[in-house]
């Protein structure tokens, strides 16, 4: 089964190799017919530290590394 990759812009890097990222979603409301706005964060593994508050990243699912990191950052896209 192929891994998922995500995009979303870094929310925060305090933790040391992790970074919270948020990833947005937009979807027709099937009833109202509306464009509807929702938003998850990712904790994702930063080996290097690279990775700042504002970058746009993708991250990719990979093995469990902690309670709450199951994703990886793959590479910055943009600031």
């Amino acid at each position: 089964m192929p891994k998922r990759i995500l995009q979303g812009t870094v929310v925060s890097d305090k933790n040391a190799k992790t970074v919270v990222v948020q990833v947005e979603r937009r979807f027709l409301h099937p009833l109202m017919g509306k464009t509807v706005r929702r938003s998850k964060k990712y904790h994702a593994h930063d080996e290097k530290g690279e990775i700042k508050v504002g970058d746009v990243v993708r991250i990719q699912e990979c093995r469990p590394l902690s309670k709450l990191k199951s994703w990886e950052v793959v590479g910055r896209v943009g600031k």
